[in-house]
Order: C-alpha cells, then sequence, then structure tokens
C-alpha cells in the first residue's frame, strides 16, 4: 500500500509540479527541449511502471476497506463511459494538435481545431478523467480510488497544466486556438464557438469502437477480471 501511495504521488508530482510550471522552463532552458523531454518521458514510463506494479502487490496483500461495489446499474453506466472514452482517447491520439508534444507548429494550420479537438482541446486527457471515473464508479475499495483517482486528477489537472505551459510559451497563438476550443468537453459547442462535423473523425471513430471491443474482451487478461460481469 506504501508502495502505491509513493508512485501516485511521485507521479502526480512529476506531471503537475515539474512539467507544468515555470521549472519546466528552466529545466528546458539548462538541458535544452530534446533532452528534457527524453528524460521525462523515461522519467514517466518508470514511475507508470512502479504505479501498476504497486497496485498489483496491494491488490495481493489480503482485504481493504471497500465502500461501494458494482452493481447491474452501475456495470452498464461503466461500459457507456468507457465507449466515450475511448471515443475522446483514440481520435484525440491520432489528431494533430498543437497542446500535444512536438505538435505546437499546428498553430499555424490554417484551421487548428478540426475533428475531436471541437469537442475539447484536450480529447485524450479527458478520455483519461472518464476513464478513471468509470472504474472508480464500480471499484470503490481503498486501493482502486488511490489508483484511479490519482490518474484522473492527473488527467484534469494536466490538461489546465498544458493551457498554462502553452500560454507562457506561445502567447497569441495559443489565445486564438483557445478562444475557438474549449476545456471542457462540448463547451465551444453549446456556446455557438464551433460545431460538431463527425466527418472529421469518422474513420477515427471506428478505430477507436475497434479498440474499445477489444479491451472488453482482453479485459481478465489485462486486468484479471471480467468487463462484462
Amino acid at each position: 500500500m506504501l508502495q502505491l501511495i509513493l508512485s501516485c504521488a511521485v507521479f502526480l508530482i512529476l506531471h503537475l509540479w515539474v512539467s507544468g510550471t515555470p521549472l519546466r522552463d528552466r529545466l528546458v532552458a539548462r538541458l535544452g527541449e530534446g533532452p528534457y523531454l527524453g528524460l521525462f518521458s523515461l522519467a514517466s514510463v518508470v514511475v507508470l511502471v512502479w504505479m501498476l506494479m504497486a497496485y498489483g502487490a496491494a491488490r495481493s496483500e489480503g482485504p481493504h476497506a471497500v465502500w461501494w461495489g458494482p452493481s447491474p446499474l452501475t456495470l452498464h453506466i461503466q461500459l457507456v463511459l468507457m465507449l466515450v472514452a475511448f471515443l475522446l482517447a483514440v481520435p484525440g491520439l491520432l489528431t494533430r494538435n498543437p497542446g500535444s508534444v512536438g505538435q505546437t507548429g499546428a498553430l499555424q494550420d490554417p484551421d487548428p481545431v478540426r475533428g475531436v479537438l471541437r469537442i475539447t482541446r484536450h480529447p485524450f486527457l479527458w478520455g483519461v478523467a472518464i476513464w478513471s471515473a468509470g472504474h472508480l464508479l464500480v471499484n470503490g475499495d481503498l486501493i482502486s480510488l488511490i489508483l484511479f483517482g490519482t490518474m484522473g486528477v492527473l488527467a484534469v489537472g494536466g490538461a489546465a497544466s498544458i493551457d498554462a505551459k502553452r500560454r507562457r510559451t506561445h502567447g497569441e497563438g495559443w489565445a486564438a486556438f483557445e478562444a475557438r476550443s474549449s476545456f471542457l468537453p462540448f463547451g465551444a459547442i453549446l456556446q455557438g464557438r464551433q460545431a460538431l462535423r463527425p466527418a472529421e473523425f469518422g474513420l477515427q471513430a471506428l478505430i477507436a469502437l475497434a479498440i474499445y471491443l477489444a479491451a472488453l474482451l482482453a479485459h481478465p487478461l489485462i486486468a484479471g477480471v471480467p468487463a462484462l460481469g
């Protein structure tokens, strides 16, 4: 349990305190953009593996406090949430996005807000947040709260951190991108600043659906429990 708490704390510190603050700017100035990104990526992978191993070890330690569990209703809700999460996260990875690492040049595109970015400028991170919320809905034990809660906080906090970082480094270009997009999913669409155009990411959505179905079938191998009850 202690290892899980420590690994989750380090993961949050690494992404919210190091990556999303002026400390990152100072590290980049000293190390250079490429070496910094390489070291940061390596550290992220190492800590993520640590988190997953610590979660598995904590599960095997014995019974833990449980405040709620799955029900037929929440299991069905979770399946819907997981589909939404995949429909955001997968197109988010496949879409050129100024908020992604190494893609800030997209700010110079004639129309940088395309496809799933019309829904939110942080589709992948919101996908992770919804994925975390869905797992918390049916896993009310202490170790799940720690792991999935960490991932949810990281996703939402990371999205806000990216906005703050890009405002510092790209000024008016990022401000124009923000004006045509939204932090919250569907925010710009509801405010009339954007229009949903499914045709722009239809193929990506089909890929997301295929991965979602594969994840459902492979869930016993991935997590040790069936996703379909």
